[in-house]
């Protein structure tokens, strides 16, 4: 027991190999290796021409021992490297550990049997995958902020590298029974987004998330589906096709190893991903007990921007976004510039100063103005006398202005009298 909490200082792991993995491994293989790093304390360079290093095999292992965001195993490894905590678990030796009782080692003890980490591996590089870990190039260090419920690893299919994507990433999140205006504008916005060169994160759902991709892809954008099965697995079916150009054009994401289904939890669990990944949350439409208020709520506890679209005040599926914006929890947003002046660079993505178109008569002097305001509209008119008694001028000044707008088209003579000029059309 001591010899497990020995040196916490030491190396955990090697750096990252490309996750190549011969068909000669097999699970007793992939067990020696973890013990063999156990002993040694510390993971050598790995070969990457031969099996993956150790402690990456450790976490694919521990992967599948416990769910997304398991806080009991995320305090263990801030103790003791992946290898060491599965060496704990076979053995059922483990330190004095806050949450680990009996029941819970138990039941990690029993999913044990069977598990081949290493088969795992070669799933995932079957579809042109990947398992990053902490400590990879491409672990994106925000995924940092949840603490003890940080991702085990990650395992990712399609183009280009998770930790730089993420850097330049904004959600886009609602409800999956949307309407017609919902989607719109998830679309339109999404579009706008990738157009600037930001990357759109959805969780490839119906309803929102799917108009949210399909919008980034549509401008030949970046875009990001995190899933709550794992990366082999189209769900939902009827978005297969999106999930693939997806995989092609963009990046798919999940805690969850290949194979592995969704159910109710997977997706709460798989919303803080989303939240943590990007630099903001947008909800564009949410019931007040939508899921997507809980990627909001975990935005705006990671101190991410949360920002909401608002909708129709008869709309019970803007009910949910409505009342996060009227508790100060979201900012109100309406364009793509709106919201990239809120996740941007300070100063550099401002959005435009909104206005009303600017009038002829916005320009007039405050004293031609008055005499303006104090001409009748009627066929009749007003003889200089009555317009100075209602601007409380001078008939003098009266006059003189009144030629000036004259010269202007805005008023006109008739004997003595003066009216404003009716526009035609």
């Amino acid at each position: 027991m001591n010899r497990l909490l020995r040196n916490p200082q030491a190396p955990r792991r090697a750096e990252a190999d490309d996750g190549a993995v011969p068909e000669t491994v097999a699970a007793p293989e992939a067990g020696a290796a973890l013990d063999t790093a156990a002993a040694a304390g510390t993971a050598a360079e790995p070969d990457t021409t031969a099996a993956p290093e150790p402690e990456r095999l450790a976490r694919v292992l521990l992967n599948r021992l416990s769910e997304p965001g398991d806080a009991v195993v995320g305090r263990w490894l801030g103790q003791l490297s992946a290898v060491e905590v599965v060496r704990a678990i076979r053995a059922g030796t483990v330190p004095d550990h806050p949450g680990l009782d009996a029941a819970r080692l138990a039941a990690y003890q029993a999913r044990l049997p069977g598990l081949d980490p290493a088969d795992d591996l070669k799933r995932v590089r079957a579809v042109g995958g990947r398992f990053i870990i902490p400590g990879d190039t491409e672990w994106p260090s925000q995924l940092d902020d949840l603490g003890d419920g940080r991702p085990i690893g990650l395992w990712t299919s399609g183009t280009g590298s998770l930790r730089l994507l993420a850097l330049r990433s904004v959600a886009v999140v609602g409800s999956r029974a949307c309407t017609a205006y919902g989607a719109h504008v998830a679309g339109e916005l999404s579009a706008q987004l990738a157009e600037r060169g930001w990357v759109v994160v959805s969780g490839a759902a119906y309803g929102i998330d799917a108009a949210a991709h399909r919008g980034a892809l549509a401008v030949d954008g970046m875009t990001i589906a995190v899933l709550a099965c794992g990366v082999d697995v189209a769900y939902p079916k009827g978005n297969a096709e999106l999930i693939r150009r997806i995989g092609v054009q963009g990046l798919l994401v999940s805690e969850l190893p290949p194979g592995e289904h969704p159910n109710r939890f997977r997706f709460v669990l798989r919303n803080r991903v989303i939240a943590a990944l990007t630099r903001g949350t947008v909800v564009v439409e949410a019931a007040v007990r939508s899921g997507a208020l809980s990627t909001a709520r975990r935005a705006r506890d990671l101190n991410r921007h949360t920002m909401g679209v608002a909708g129709p005040v008869t709309s019970e599926l803007s009910a949910g976004v409505h009342a996060l914006i009227r508790s100060g929890s979201a900012t109100l947003v309406t364009d793509a510039a709106e919201i990239t002046e809120l996740i941007g660079a300070i100063g550099e993505d401002l959005a435009p100063q909104r206005s009303g178109p600017v009038l002829p008569r916005d320009l007039l002097e405050p004293a031609v103005a008055r005499v303006l305001e104090a001409v009748p509209a009627t066929a009749e008119g007003a003889p200089v006398e009555r317009l100075a008694r209602q601007s409380g001028l001078s008939p003098d000044e009266v006059l003189q202005r009144l030629y000036e707008l004259t010269s202007l088209g805005f008023v006109e003579r008739h004997g003595a009298h003066w009216r404003v000029v009716r526009r035609r059309g």
